[in-house]
């Protein structure tokens, strides 16, 4: 692929109280976006501002992960929230990272779902729908015009963000198992999550410079990507991401942001 160039965003923010997960410190030296948990399946005001604080010293973008009402369950439990109610739920937590993102002299510039709610918006055009409808509720918050809104490729999200108007970011993971449709192997099953720094490395390239990655079965699928996520809650996860990001220019690919 000529002229490769991918955007790396990481998890980030993903804390509560006195409970961290994820080194934002280190990853915001090596990742170009930034997806924050804005407070429903991890993260707290004072998690927020300081992660806000420290991508805009940075350069580095910020984007609203948005999720199910689910702390307990870290977002990743399947949840029936009404689309309507679900709308006003990420509306809500759009506009509170912006306040955060604004008072660190930046913006929101992205929304990502985040967990189950990721999974769902796959294939359930209903709850897309309602990711959607939350992000133009949010627009008086941001202020700025559309959100772009990342995401999986043929995902029913994508395509319901892209007919109302709203600018699409196609996402690759290079440490999560694919299927033969090309979505992610469900984390329950056995070996979704791959864990060997080798072949992540691997298939990151592989993603970013030649648009494809192997599925379970071992035969590559086509995987359009212009966003790669490097998993914070990884162990190791900014030793790695550095790896990934030298492999990266070592194979041509050109590291910088969607927005």
């Amino acid at each position: 692929m000529a002229d490769a160039v991918i955007d790396l965003n990481a998890d980030l923010g993903e804390g509560f109280g006195r409970w961290t997960l994820t080194d934002d410190e280190a990853l915001l030296s090596v990742v170009t976006s930034a997806n924050v948990a804005c407070g429903f399946h991890a993260g707290d005001p004072s998690t927020m501002r300081r992660v806000c604080a420290l991508a805009a010293e940075r350069g580095v973008r910020i984007g609203a992960q948005v999720s199910y009402r689910d702390l307990a369950g870290f977002g990743r439990r399947a949840m029936d929230v009404p689309p309507d109610e679900l709308a006003d739920e990420i509306a809500y937590q759009i506009g509170a990272l912006q306040v955060f993102a604004r008072a660190a002299g930046s913006r929101v510039s992205y929304v990502k779902p985040h967990g189950a709610l990721y999974n769902r918006v796959v294939a359930d055009a209903e709850q897309a729908q309602a990711v959607v409808t939350g992000i133009q509720r949010s627009g008086a918050a941001v202020g700025e015009g559309p959100l772009p809104v990342l995401g999986l490729p043929g995902s029913r999200l994508l395509a319901v963000a892209e007919s109302a108007g709203l600018p699409v970011v196609t996402e690759a993971f290079a440490d999560r198992a694919y299927t033969w449709a090309g979505t992610l192997v469900p984390r329950r099953e056995p070996d979704a999550v791959i864990h060997d720094p080798e072949k992540v490395i691997t298939r990151a390239v592989g993603i970013a410079r030649d648009g494809s990655v192997e599925a379970v079965g071992g035969e590559p699928i086509a995987v359009e990507a212009r966003s790669l996520c490097v998993h914070g809650d990884t162990p190791g996860a900014a030793q790695l991401a550095w790896r990934i990001r030298g492999a990266l220019a070592s194979a041509g690919v050109r590291v910088e942001a969607f927005t």
